[in-house]
C-alpha cells in the first residue's frame, strides 16, 4: 500500500479549506484493513461539501459499513488548488477515511447525479492513475455507477464495468455477496460480471452490442450470447421502506457543507405525474417509513449527531400520509433542545397550514414551492395539478402565519411554451406581492423576500418529454431578458435565472448515446472539469469537443424524435412503460391533464414489479 497520509497533510496547509481533505470527522467509520475482504470506495464526483450533503451516500455508507467483510470509504473531488498540487507532488487520490489511494480498492462506486459532474468522474480516475476505459481495467477496482443518471449510462458506458439501476439498499448487498464469493474462488473481473448480469437492476454495458442507423438513431441493443445479459435490464425496488437500511448516526463534517443537518427521508416516490419530473418517474412506487420508524431514527440522529435541524425529506414532504401528526410530535419533543423541523419540498396544493405552523415554532425559514410555470394552460401541459388558487392559499397562509420570505420555482422553456406563459410568472410575483400587504401592519412579518427563480427546461429520459427538443439558447435568452425587465417593476423581488449554454450541454448527455463517450473524454483532456460551477464551463472547449469527434449536439438536444425511435436508454425500465409515457405525451400536447395515481391507478406500468403498488 502506498501511504500518501504524509504527504497529504503537507498539502494542507496551503490550500484553502483544508477541512475538505482531513478526514476524521466524528461518526466516520473506520476499520482494520487486514480484517475485511471487501475494500469500497464511495466516489462523489464533486467537492467535499457537495458530496457530504448527498443523502444516498449516507445511506449506502451505512449499507455498506454494516457489512463484517467490506468497509466502505469517502472520496470526493479536490478543488482546483489541492488538483494542481497533488498533480505537482505526485499525491494520487486517496479515500477520506484511510487516505488510501483510490487504485487500491476494489471497488469504487460513483453516484451520478447531475450529467454536469461527468468529467469529474474522469478527473478522479486520471488522479488516482486508472484507466478510464473499462476494457483496459483487466485489474484494479470495478467501477460501479448509480443514481439517477444511470438511467441513461450510455455516455459513460465505456468507462464503467456495471451500473447499478434502482435502490441499491438491495442491489448493493447482492452484488457484494456474489464479489466476495468470487474472490474466494479466484474467479475473474469478467466471470463476477456474468454472475451480477442476473440480478435485478444490474446493467454490464459491454455484455451488449450497439447497431445505429444510417441517420444516426439506435437501431437495437443485443445481449451477446454468453453473458447472461438480459434483453430488459429491470431496476431494483425496495418495497419496504420501513425495514430498509437508513443509518442512524451520520457523520459531522469539520467544515460548512451546504446541507448541514439531519436528513430524514420521510418516503421514496411521487405519484403527482409532473411530465417534467425525471425523479417522479424512476422512484415510482411511492413507499413510506412509518411515523415509529421515523421518530426512532430522530431521536438517534439527533443524539448521535448534535444537529439543530432535521429535514424532511422526499420530492413532496406535504405528501407525507401522517405529516401534521409526525411535525406535531416532533416539534413538541425537541422544542426546549431547540432543534427545528423544516419541509424542503412543498407542493402548492397539499395543505401543511397546521403542518407549517408547527415546524416553524423554533424558527421561521423560507417557504419554497414550485408552481413551474406561469399560466394554467402550461401547468395543465406538463401536469402539475395546482392553480392560481393554490398557490395564493399557500402564500397567504404562510403570510398569515408570520411568513416574509418566500421562494418560488420556476422553469423556462417548456414544451409548448409561448411569451404569455412567461408573463404569467411575473404576473403570479406581483399577486404573491400584494397578498403579503393584505396582512394588517401590526400582524406582518417585515422584510417581504420574493425569490423568483427560472431554471432551464432539459427533457428527460423516462419522462413523457423525453420526445421534446429543447429549447434553442437564443429563444431562452430572450425570455429570459423579457421576464427580467417585467420582475426588476415589481418591489421587493428578487430574480435567478440558469445560464442555457450549461443546459445545453446538460441536454445532449442527458439524452446522448455511447458515442458520447468520445466527447466526454475529449472536452476532459481539453480542461473541462467542474462544470456546474459557472466560473470552469467552457462552451467552446465542449463545440470543439463535438467537432473533434464529428458529432453534432444539436442532434442530441434539439432534435424532436419520433413515435417509434429506440432511445439509448431503452434496454433499461424504470417502472414506468414507455407506452405510458407516450400516452402522456400526447396528452401534454392537448393540454390534458392525469389526475394522481393515489386516487385511482392510471396504468404506468409499475405493477408489474412484485410488492409495487400494494
Amino acid at each position: 500500500m502506498c501511504n500518501v497520509s504524509d504527504r497529504v497533510d503537507g498539502l494542507l496547509s496551503r490550500v484553502e479549506k483544508p477541512s475538505r481533505y482531513m478526514g476524521g470527522e466524528f461518526g466516520s467509520v473506520m476499520k482494520d484493513p487486514e480484517k475485511v475482504d471487501i475494500r469500497y470506495a464511495f466516489l462523489f464526483p464533486d467537492t467535499y461539501e457537495v458530496g457530504m450533503s448527498h443523502l444516498g451516500m449516507k445511506i449506502l455508507y451505512h449499507t455498506i459499513n454494516k457489512r463484517e467483510d467490506a468497509w466502505c470509504e469517502r472520496v470526493f473531488c479536490p478543488w482546483v488548488d489541492m488538483e494542481q498540487l497533488m498533480r505537482e507532488e505526485n499525491v494520487p487520490l486517496f479515500s477520506h477515511e484511510s487516505r488510501t489511494p483510490l487504485s487500491e480498492f476494489d471497488f469504487i462506486g460513483v453516484t451520478l447525479q447531475y450529467e454536469m459532474s461527468f468529467t469529474n468522474i474522469l478527473s478522479a480516475l486520471d488522479l488516482a492513475g486508472i484507466p478510464f476505459r473499462a476494457e483496459d481495467r483487466k485489474n484494479g477496482p470495478i467501477l460501479v455507477g448509480g443514481g439517477p443518471c444511470a438511467y441513461n449510462a450510455e455516455p459513460l458506458a465505456p468507462f464503467f464495468d456495471f451500473f447499478d439501476i434502482g435502490d441499491g439498499e438491495r442491489s448493493t448487498d447482492e452484488y457484494l455477496d456474489i464479489y466476495a464469493a468470487c474472490k474466494k474462488e479466484g474467479a475473474s473481473k469478467e466471470e463476477f460480471l456474468k454472475r451480477i448480469a442476473a440480478l435485478q437492476g444490474v446493467y454490464v454495458p459491454s455484455f451488449y452490442d450497439v447497431e445505429y442507423n444510417a441517420d444516426g438513431t439506435v437501431d437495437s441493443y443485443t445481449p451477446r450470447e454468453g453473458t447472461g445479459a438480459k434483453p430488459i435490464v429491470y431496476k431494483a425496488l425496495v418495497n419496504d421502506l420501513t425495514a430498509a437500511d437508513y443509518p442512524d448516526k451520520l457523520i459531522v463534517p469539520f467544515g460548512e457543507v451546504i446541507h448541514d443537518r439531519i436528513m430524514l427521508e420521510i418516503f421514496r416516490g411521487c405519484t403527482r405525474g409532473c411530465r417534467f419530473c425525471q425523479a417522479g418517474m424512476l422512484y415510482r412506487p411511492v413507499r413510506e417509513r412509518s411515523m415509529e420508524r421515523l421518530l426512532e431514527l430522530a431521536d438517534k440522529l439527533v443524539a448521535a449527531t448534535g444537529y439543530d435541524e432535521i429535514s424532511l425529506m422526499s420530492l413532496s414532504s406535504g405528501d407525507y400520509s401522517c405529516l401534521p401528526e409526525l411535525a406535531k410530535e416532533m416539534v413538541l419533543k425537541y422544542r426546549e433542545r431547540r432543534v427545528r423541523i423544516s419541509l424542503p419540498s412543498l407542493r402548492i396544493d397539499s395543505y401543511v397550514k397546521d403542518t407549517l405552523a408547527e415546524t416553524q415554532k423554533v424558527k421561521k425559514t423560507a417557504l419554497t414551492l414550485a408552481p413551474e410555470a406561469g399560466t394554467q394552460r402550461l401547468r395543465d401541459v406538463i401536469n402539475k395539478g395546482v392553480t392560481e388558487e393554490d398557490l395564493m392559499r399557500a402564500v397567504g397562509d404562510a403570510f398569515d402565519e408570520g411568513w416574509s420570505a418566500v421562494k418560488l420555482y420556476f422553469m423556462c422553456g417548456l414544451p409548448t411554451e409561448t411569451d404569455e406563459d412567461i408573463d404569467g410568472i411575473a404576473d403570479l410575483a406581483a399577486k404573491v406581492r400584494d397578498r403579503y400587504f393584505r396582512v394588517p401592519k401590526g400582524q406582518r412579518a417585515p422584510g417581504l423576500r420574493i425569490t423568483v427563480s427560472v431554471s432551464v427546461f432539459v427533457p428527460k429520459p423516462f419522462t413523457p418529454f423525453e420526445w421534446a427538443p429543447m429549447l434553442d439558447m437564443d429563444t431562452v435568452i430572450a425570455r429570459q431578458k423579457r421576464l427580467k425587465e417585467k420582475l426588476s417593476a415589481i418591489k421587493g423581488v428578487d430574480f435567478k435565472y440558469h445560464a442555457p449554454d450549461v443546459s445545453y450541454i446538460e441536454a445532449v448527455l442527458a439524452r446522448g448515446d455511447r458515442r458520447c463517450a468520445d466527447v466526454l473524454e475529449t472536452a476532459y483532456r481539453s480542461g473541462c472539469r467542474f462544470d456546474s460551477w459557472s466560473e470552469f464551463f467552457s462552451m467552446d472547449k465542449w463545440l470543439d469537443a463535438f467537432r473533434a469527434c464529428g458529432l453534432d449536439p444539436d442532434f442530441y438536444a434539439l432534435r424532436p424524435r419520433d413515435e417509434g425511435e429506440v432511445f439509448p436508454w431503452d434496454v433499461l425500465d424504470c417502472g414506468v412503460e414507455k407506452r405510458y409515457l407516450l400516452s402522456e405525451w400526447k396528452k401534454a400536447l392537448r393540454a390534458e391533464t392525469t389526475r394522481d395515481c393515489r386516487k385511482g391507478c392510471t396504468g404506468c406500468g409499475m405493477k408489474r414489479y412484485e410488492g409495487a403498488c400494494v
